[in-house]
């Protein structure tokens, strides 16, 4: 593929685009127009230098199409999805050329409900309002990533086991890929400035080293233990199962605590916190054997 950046076509200036486009960013509307021109290079490279495929690249949220234009430099094809239809339409004019050549396809509407066509990767700044939302829409098609979001998800998207940033977001993301931030991005980075840094995340799709059998389950399961990561898992899986689905929520403590199961016992007098993925595959796997419709064991 070639980088049309190295042909010395000259990239739209960001504060030029939202001058054209007469609009300027709304934080009651999630609107932060990423402007800062050496972030904005290096986005696409953190895919390149991955070696992701972007033949066909998703961004959500182009805005003005600062990235968009960025993306066309290195992409055979770009697909954006934009929920605000003054943006949609000034997209469509100020790309006509690319729309024109089939190269670029301008999709209004909310990135939640619309159907995503086939991609190859996706690189985006998210409205961060949404991004937990649209990330789980991204993650499990097994696509790679490069996406801006606030630096206290992106670290939490990140976070090692047993570190205090790890939670139910560091098991759920890391199940569908592995997770790395690779650049922190100032608040001055955008028109107007946000409240809080951001940070760039690059996702690369990998299957998880251990298997569940119901994979909503064993999301529900993790989303259901982290809500009371405090307690044991003991008593952090007894007083879930009404987030989790479990029938029976004491059923599978007492397969574990009866050594009923390859699980060590001593597994239930341990915190969310302490569990790496592969152990809360397993304890979903008992939870579902155990505690859904009805005592299996």
């Amino acid at each position: 593929m070639t980088d049309a950046r190295d042909t010395g076509t000259a990239l739209r200036d960001p504060d030029a685009l939202l001058r054209r486009a007469g609009v300027r960013g709304n934080p009651d509307r999630d609107q932060h127009f990423l402007v800062d021109d050496r972030v904005l290079d290096r986005l696409p490279d953190y895919g390149i230098d991955a070696e992701f495929d972007l033949s066909h690249v998703l961004e959500i949220g182009p805005g003005t199409g600062a990235l968009t234009d960025r993306l066309l430099a290195v992409a055979d094809e770009v697909t954006v999805v934009e929920r605000d239809s003054n943006l949609a339409a000034f997209l469509r004019e100020e790309f006509a050329d690319e729309i024109a050549a089939g190269r670029l396809t301008v999709v209004e509407g909310d990135a939640l409900s619309v159907e995503l066509p086939e991609f190859t990767a996706s690189v985006s700044n998210l409205p961060y309002g949404v991004s937990s939302e649209i990330t789980f829409r991204l993650l499990p098609r097994g696509k790679p990533t490069v996406l801006m979001f606030q630096k206290e998800f992106a670290e939490r998207m990140a976070a090692d086991v047993g570190t205090d940033d790890y939670g139910r977001l560091s098991v759920s993301a890391q199940h569908y890929a592995d997770v790395e931030v690779v650049e922190p991005v100032p608040k001055e980075a955008f028109s107007p400035p946000p409240d809080v840094e951001s940070a760039v995340v690059r996702t690369t799709p990998r299957d998880p080293d251990y298997e569940v059998g119901d994979e909503d389950f064993f999301l529900r399961f993790v989303k259901a233990v982290f809500t009371q990561r405090r307690k044991t898992l003991r008593n952090a899986i007894r007083n879930t199962g009404h987030i989790s689905g479990l029938d029976d929520a004491d059923a599978p403590v007492a397969a574990i605590s009866e050594g009923k199961t390859e699980l060590d016992p001593d597994v239930l007098s341990k915190r969310a916190g302490k569990i790496p993925p592969e152990t809360f595959a397993a304890l979903a796997t008992v939870a579902d054997e155990y505690g859904r419709g009805g005592d299996a064991a």
